[in-house]
């Protein structure tokens, strides 16, 4: 049901973005890769995939925090004249946990500006096309941490919190236009994001979960091609949590 369609994918180089390239791949989905810079493994990779499954992968780089490099960057891949019908804001940074008194006001712009206010941006342009197409998918990677609060993390929860809500208030707007938006809210998932937390903490929030274990970044993959595709039809406006029970 996915196969002939084009997606951008954020933070498409490691984890939950490159699972996801993956499995879109694999349904016959074209891509834009997009990730933070040139990297030749990056790019074999990308190449090994296409050849796999039969599909094009064009990388596409640009930095978060740079506002121009992401439009001139999506106005590239909007020159190219092919409709865009999916997109998965993925990318994002989590800096240490931190309690709030200890959080810099910098600290947290930075944050936003990767987080929330890129992926603001790159759905603006993208949702231009479309409108005009009268159809499309977005698919955005929030967190539990955005949804349940804990502590040390007021600047990655919030700057999730705030795109968690906007899924919702685009899934409302952009609806006369054909355009389903929803979220996917992971809990602790087996990624390089992840493996700064120290034993303990990843331990306390293992035990958090009902199933007792982290999640994959493949479990998450497949939750964001099933909302892209046309089984999820009549969802939008949602965030599902793939947490394992917490």
């Amino acid at each position: 049901m996915l196969k002939g369609k084009n997606a951008v994918i954020t933070g498409a180089r490691t984890g939950i973005g490159r699972a996801t390239v993956e499995k879109l791949a694999s349904e016959g989905v074209n891509i834009w890769a997009c990730a933070h810079r040139e990297n030749e493994d990056f790019k074999n990779d990308m190449e090994r995939l296409a050849q796999a499954h039969g599909v094009w992968i064009e990388p596409v780089y640009f930095d978060l925090e740079d506002e121009e490099a992401v439009k001139a960057a999506l106005k590239g891949i909007i020159k190219e004249k092919k409709p865009i019908d999916i997109l998965v804001n993925n990318a994002g940074i989590f800096p240490p946990l931190s309690s709030f008194s200890m959080t810099s006001i910098a600290g947290m712009r930075r944050v936003f500006e990767v987080n929330f206010f890129s992926q603001a941006l790159i759905s603006q342009l993208v949702l231009k096309m479309m409108m005009r197409h009268q159809a499309g998918a977005i698919v955005n990677t929030v967190s539990v941490a955005g949804l349940d609060g804990d502590i040390g993390v007021t600047a990655y929860g919030a700057s999730k919190a705030a795109l968690a809500l906007s899924t919702k208030v685009w899934a409302k707007e952009f609806a006369q236009y054909g355009i389903r938006v929803n979220a996917v809210a992971p809990g602790l998932i087996d990624t390089d994001l992840n493996h700064h937390l120290e034993a303990g903490t990843k331990e306390a929030l293992i035990n958090k979960s009902g199933l007792g274990r982290q999640g994959t970044a493949n479990e998450v993959a497949e939750v964001i091609a099933y909302l892209v595709s046309d089984k999820a039809s009549f969802i939008s406006g949602q965030v599902i949590r793939v947490d394992g029970g917490i």
